[in-house]
């Protein structure tokens, strides 16, 4: 697991091979990644936007905005967590992601980005 902290606001990741989702010779494998986004500052948050950088094996950069995460910008209040599954699909075996949420204050609004941790995503049996 991958965790990093940024003003008080704890982002760890679970990655998970999905061999079921993958067609490996069709250079076709998917992942799917649990975050849990722990508020451990004083003041509620709510999470605004996503912004994902996505890289393979073969060097290919992508890149994911939008807003909130999986249809979802949720206030998560202090000492409380918020936990969601998504996924990725690469053309390799191996790649990474990391990239940043934008949460706002609740009494103030002001806005700060929390960086999510860079992890990476890799075939089990590659590790062989």
């Amino acid at each position: 697991m991958e965790t990093k902290v940024t003003e008080g606001i704890r982002i760890s990741v679970e990655v998970f091979f999905q061999p079921d989702y993958s067609q490996p010779l069709s250079n076709e494998f998917m992942f799917a990644y649990r975050i849990t986004i722990t508020n451990e500052s004083d003041y509620a948050i709510k999470l605004l936007r996503r912004h994902w950088i996505i890289i393979d094996a073969n060097g290919l950069k992508r890149e994911v905005e939008g807003d909130g995460v999986i249809g979802q910008q949720p206030v998560i209040e202090p000492g409380a967590s918020h936990q969601y599954v998504s996924g990725s699909a690469l053309k390799t075996e191996i790649g990474k992601m990391y990239g940043t949420y934008l949460m706002q204050r609740q009494f103030d609004e002001v806005q700060f980005n929390v960086h999510i941790p860079e992890f990476q995503m890799i075939a089990p049996y590659k590790l062989n």
